[in-house]
Formats: C-alpha cells, sequence, structure tokens
C-alpha cells in the first residue's frame, strides 16, 4: 500500500496545499479540535478528581474525528464508539451529557435523540455498531434518501466478525458507507502486529472488492479530504469506501490503563509532536488566517463550554433506579402487583 497521504505535513512544510478547504472553515476546523482537546483533558481532570468514572481518553486522535465529521452534511449519520465519545459536541450536542454518562447517569441525562443529531449511541462493545452503520445507509438506499453514514472503529475492530460481515454486506449492496478505521497501534495491550496478517487495515478492502485510502491521522487536512471522497462515490451510487487513519495511542487506553507495563512509552513519545492540534494552528498561522488574538478567543470560548457543562453535570439530581427503564419500553408498563 501507498504512505498515508499527508497535507500538513510536520507542522512545519505543507507540500500538498488544502486541496479545497480554505478560509473560515480551516478555523471551524481548527475550533472543532480544540473543542474536543478541552473535553478530553477536562474529562481526565473530573475522572482523577473522582466526579466521573472511567474514561477512554482520544488526546492526539481529534483530527480523525473532527476531519471526517467537518466532511460530511448535517444529514449525514456518524457511528462513534467509545474513542469518539465527544463527537456529539460538534453537531450541537451539550457537553454535559457525555459527562453525565460518564458520571454513570442513564436515561435522559446521559444519552441523547439520535434522531436530532444524526449521532447514534456511542457503542462500548468493539465493532458491534458497524453493521448498524451498514443498515442505516442501505435503508436510506432503498429509500432513495440522499445520505451517506460514518462509522468509526480502532483497529481492534478488525479482528471481530462484525467488521468482516459489515464490509461483505456494504460491498454486495453498495451502501452509501464509510468506514473509518482509527489504527493507532494498539487494541488496549495488543499491537497491530499481533492482530493482523496484513500489514495494513487498508488491503483488507481488497477481498470486498473495495476501495481503500490511507490517511495520516494526525493530519486533519488528511482526514477531511479523504471521508469527502468517499462521501462523494457514496452519494453517487459508488458504494462503500475504507479509510484507515495512521495513527499513535499517545496515551493509555483509558484512565484505568497503564500503558507503561505493556509498551515502551518512549515510541509514544516520539509522536507526540505530530499530535493534531498544535499541527493545525501552526498551519493556520502560516496562512496568516490565526493570530494569537483569535487562538486564545477559541480556545477561551472551549474552557467556558466546558466550564458551563461540569456545572450542569453536577447539578443533576442523583436519579433513582427506575431511569434504568426510561428508554426499555415505548410506552410506560402497566403497574402490576
Amino acid at each position: 500500500m501507498d504512505d498515508p497521504l499527508r497535507i500538513i505535513g510536520d507542522g512545519v512544510q505543507s507540500p500538498g496545499g488544502d486541496m479545497g478547504l480554505r478560509g473560515n472553515a480551516l478555523v471551524k476546523l481548527f475550533s472543532w479540535l480544540v473543542l474536543l482537546r478541552t473535553f478530553d483533558e477536562r474529562a481526565v481532570a473530573l475522572q482523577r478528581q473522582g466526579r466521573i468514572g472511567t474514561y477512554p481518553t482520544f488526546w492526539g486522535e481529534e483530527a480523525t474525528q473532527a476531519g471526517p465529521l467537518l466532511a460530511l452534511r448535517d444529514e449525514d449519520w456518524v457511528f462513534p464508539s467509545y474513542r469518539q465519545n465527544a463527537i456529539g459536541l460538534l453537531r450541537g450536542l451539550p457537553a454535559s451529557v457525555p459527562l453525565a454518562y460518564r458520571r454513570g447517569y442513564g436515561g435522559s441525562h446521559g444519552f441523547w435523540n439520535p434522531r436530532r443529531y444524526r449521532v447514534a449511541p456511542m457503542c462500548v462493545p468493539i465493532g458491534t455498531h458497524l453493521p448498524h452503520a451498514v443498515g442505516l445507509a442501505w435503508a436510506a438506499k432503498l429509500r432513495g434518501e440522499d445520505l451517506c453514514s460514518l462509522v468509526w472503529f480502532g483497529d481492534g475492530a478488525t479482528s471481530e466478525g462484525d467488521f468482516h460481515e459489515a464490509m461483505n454486506f456494504a460491498s454486495v449492496f453498495a451502501a452509501p458507507v464509510i468506514f473509518f478505521c482509527v489504527n493507532n497501534q494498539w487494541a488496549i495491550s495488543t499491537p497491530f502486529s499481533r492482530q493482523s496478517g496484513t500489514a495494513t487495515v487498508a488491503e483488507k478492502a481488497a477481498a470486498y472488492a473495495m476501495p481503500a485510502l490511507r490517511v495520516d491521522g494526525f493530519d486533519p487536512l488528511a482526514c477531511w479530504w479523504a471521508t469527502r471522497e468517499a462521501a462523494e462515490r457514496a452519494l453517487a451510487g459508488g458504494g462503500p469506501t475504507l479509510i484507515e487513519a495512521v495513527t499513535y495511542r499517545l496515551g493509555p487506553h483509558a484512565t484505568a490503563d497503564d500503558p507503561t507495563l505493556y509498551r515502551d512509552e518512549s515510541e509514544a513519545a516520539r509522536y507526540r509532536s505530530l499530535e493534531p492540534v498544535g499541527r493545525m494552528a501552526a498551519y493556520l498561522r502560516r496562512q496568516e488566517l490565526l493570530s494569537a488574538e483569535l487562538e486564545e478567543e477559541i480556545r477561551a470560548e472551549a474552557r467556558a463550554v466546558l466550564d458551563q457543562a461540569v456545572a450542569d453535570m453536577e447539578s443533576i439530581p442523583q436519579p433513582g433506579a427506575e431511569i434504568m427503564f426510561e428508554h426499555l419500553y415505548a410506552a410506560p408498563p402497566l403497574n402490576r402487583r
């Protein structure tokens, strides 16, 4: 396979240009990266303080979330894994909702209406949401609806049967779905080399006669461009695409994990300079689109959003056990004695 597509390089050079994304759209993408980063850092702090439960970090993987979402339209659906737990914020979901979920609150406190945001519930089981994304895309095709779906998953999910079943079904029925694999090299403590006989995730697409792209997962513009290409193909009737975003999990799998027990942390340190928020900021400065004042304004706004989210989360009264049944039935169950 070819080397991963890179557009903004190492933060110093930009050999590929922006490939069509300019001006305010670039600043919007940066603001999304900052909001995701701020959420992730705040959530880790809250967990360490005992104010929320175990939390799966995504520090350094923001490009794989903000870039693809910006390439989609509001009517397109997205299916997040637990690693994209804050993606709804970029479509207007209050940040207090995913925080409340991590606090252990269910029902209307920790979940949202998927139809309102076109964001499916985040999926904790590995890979089980891939067939859901395919099913929605196929249904849209049968109904003649002009939309596609995108599903995020990690490299570990490619070891699950759901991945192969979803890929095969999508290929056979030309479903308008984008498979977006965030290959951060680690499925908790299992390295990618122990998960796959192929050197890349992208080459697995050949078994399903499906086009594939490999991109630098630290590069938000590369992630945006690849998703735009896949979405245009899907909406034109060209069927599914597999995108492999090659990155590295800079931190632990989650706040309950200690990666020093199974990997050399000096390797993670070598990747830190590639993290997307700093690279995108440097790129925008070179384009004269980001002043120091504007950058601080964007960061301050993100901090204010999280300040309010934490206050809102902690103002929720402790729910009772009845909240478990809030969305279990289409109608309230009959009282039985």
